[in-house]
């Protein structure tokens, strides 16, 4: 059977360890003298109380908190499972990095009384961060609330609309009462009006597969064994893909290449062997390789550097500080490294970015690092494993943070860009999408003078400008209008990570390329040019709307051909009622507030 890791949390006593208590006792995956210990304790409502049975701790059961990642296995006859039951509390947010990080997916818990709170919002933001695919969120307590179906479908509008611009593609919403039992393994008769899953079969049912990277091969090296003079074992984790025996492979970063002989898993002697096995194999050269070096496929290598941007969570009392170093692990790997500059700091309530010249403790921010020593990695979307980190304070030997790496950053590409930019603000891609006739080209060139008054390096990319020239010949069909668009969208995120503002005026009908574009680039902003269909046709000079009326141009946006509006854009600039420079003022404050403009 397979196995699926999830951790569950949630903010202070919104009944985790309760539900996962439940959980176990309703599958029947307790022991009697579990049950017994646990019925001499004390009751709530003369229930048991479920908490008992994954609070461990003497301190957590005194507290009645859990203090620390409570780790669990059960199976049922459909899948075998891991929990990590992490603590709400906000001095242990670094508890949920750490379950998040091996997590496949993620039960986050609402208290139905209380409604979405800080601590959970900040949760949810790290089950984006960590990319774990998929979500429950589990409305828990609706005993409290009479099952309100009204109540429950408030709080589900809340989440939804805290967590539309999250990085999240699986999300469930499912009511609980974990001291009753309702909807965790059985589904009661108090909520008849939710026909969805309960809990365990959500967990039971839940497709996970794809989430593991088979593809890439990366061997980071944890010690080497000699069994005798002849012979020389590397051995570690497989973090990601699959090796075989006789498959080429190199050691990086020295660059030694060789051949695998072979492969042992345990004691097994083995043909092939994948990720996340432990293992360990001999090559046909006997290499100098060590621990922090990386084994891969010589055609499919990590990236190598010691500067790249990161988003990281920073877990101590104490700031992070430019001018301090700090110890940096890597998978095997174990370095130093400095901050070489803060980017913002990410507001948890609203998910604006606000400037920062350094995080305090539970603040998540985008950072620029430098490594003392070069290391391998993917970026964290491509590979969960090769591409996180945590930072430890050389005195104390704490854990203080926490990271993703997003991308290699080219050495001293940020004080070149202060030198350019002025400020040493990064980029941004400026999306304006809305109907032909809306007003985006007007407020794109009058957006492009004030960003020159600013002095701030800047591109204007316009739909007909790029049917003209760089996409000439390219249609109206539905294929080509993508097309055009992914080809927008590239020029666009490669300017705007060299430090440009990238200002685009097309119309880009389709809801989903703009959203996948926003999930690519986290400075990505829509702004949707809002204009009455009326107003855009009594704007057409050209009589391209009369045109399409008259059946004379097909595949026309607006009449003959759909646009779709955005759902939650960033900005929404009504040009019926609002002049250019006011709309110019309001996408300026909008950039200002979001820390991407220093002026």
């Amino acid at each position: 059977m397979d196995l699926l890791t999830f951790v569950t949390a949630g903010s202070v006593d919104d009944g985790k360890s309760t539900l996962i208590g439940r959980l176990l006792y309703d599958s029947d995956k307790l022991f009697e003298d579990q049950i017994e210990a646990v019925k001499k304790a004390d009751k709530i409502d003369g229930e048991l109380d479920f908490s008992l049975f994954t609070d461990g701790l003497t301190a957590e059961r005194e507290q009645k908190i859990t203090i620390d990642v409570a780790y669990r296995y059960f199976s049922t006859e459909k899948r075998r499972f891991i929990i990590a039951d992490v603590p709400g509390h906000e001095q242990y947010t670094k508890n949920m990095a750490t379950g998040a990080s091996k997590a496949q997916a993620a039960l986050i818990l609402v208290d139905a009384t209380k409604g979405l709170l800080p601590q959970t919002k900040r949760h949810l933001f790290i089950a984006s961060l960590f990319r774990i695919d998929h979500l429950a969120i589990v409305i828990n307590k609706m005993d409290a609330v009479d099952y309100s179906q009204d109540i429950f479908e408030d709080i589900r509008k809340q989440c939804l609309e805290f967590i539309e611009k999250l990085n999240l593609v699986d999300i469930q919403f499912i009511p609980v009462s974990s001291l009753k039992g309702d909807m965790v393994v059985r589904r009661g008769e108090k909520m008849l009006w939710y026909e969805g899953r309960t809990v365990l079969s959500y967990l039971e049912n839940v497709e996970f597969s794809g989430s593991r990277n088979l593809i890439d091969f990366r061997f980071p090296v944890q010690y080497v064994i000699r069994p005798n003079q002849n012979e020389r074992y590397y051995a570690g984790n497989i973090q990601s893909g699959v090796i075989r025996t006789g498959e080429e492979v190199i050691a990086l970063p020295s660059g030694r290449k060789s051949k695998v002989n072979k492969i042992f898993v345990g004691d097994q002697e083995r043909k092939i062997a994948f990720n996340p096995e432990a293992a360990a194999f001999s090559l046909t050269d006997h290499l100098d390789i060590s621990k922090g070096e990386m084994i891969a496929r010589v055609n499919n290598i990590p990236e190598k550097a010691n500067y790249f941007n990161a988003m990281i969570c920073w877990f101590s009392e104490e700031s992070f500080d430019k001018s301090k170093r700090y110890g940096f692990k890597h998978t095997t790997n174990d370095t130093h490294c400095f901050v070489e500059n803060i980017f913002y700091r990410l507001n948890i309530e609203n998910l604006h970015r606000e400037n920062a010249d350094s995080l305090n403790f539970n603040e998540i921010g985008k950072v620029c690092l430098k490594t003392q020593k070069p290391i391998m990695f993917d970026p964290y979307v491509k590979n969960k494993n090769t591409g996180s980190f945590i930072i430890i304070d050389e005195l104390t030997k704490n854990t203080v943070g926490a990271g993703v790496i997003i991308e290699k950053a080219e050495k001293n590409l940020e004080k070149n860009f202060q030198q350019n930019a002025s400020k040493g603000q990064s980029g941004a891609i400026l999306w304006l999408t809305g109907l032909s006739g809306s007003g985006k080209t007007t407020v794109a060139k009058k957006l492009a003078e004030k960003l020159q008054e600013f002095g701030l390096p800047y591109e204007h990319l316009d739909g007909d400008e790029f049917r003209k020239d760089l996409n000439i010949g390219l249609s109206f069909s539905e294929s080509d209008r993508i097309k055009n668009i992914e080809i927008a969208g590239y020029v666009a995120d490669k300017l705007a990570k060299h430090g440009i503002f990238v200002i685009t005026s097309f119309i880009s009908p389709y809801r989903s390329q703009r959203e996948k574009m926003k999930e690519r680039n986290p400075d990505f902003i829509e702004i949707f040019i809002n204009a009455s269909l009326e107003n855009c046709i009594k704007r057409d000079i050209k009589g391209w709307y009369k045109k399409a009326q008259l059946g004379e141009v097909t595949d026309f946006t607006g009449i003959s051909h759909p646009y779709e509006e955005p759902l939650n854009p960033d900005i929404v600039l009504q040009t019926d009622t609002t002049t250019v420079e006011e709309c110019v003022d309001k996408v300026v404050e909008y950039l200002k507030n979001r820390g991407l403009l220093n002026v």
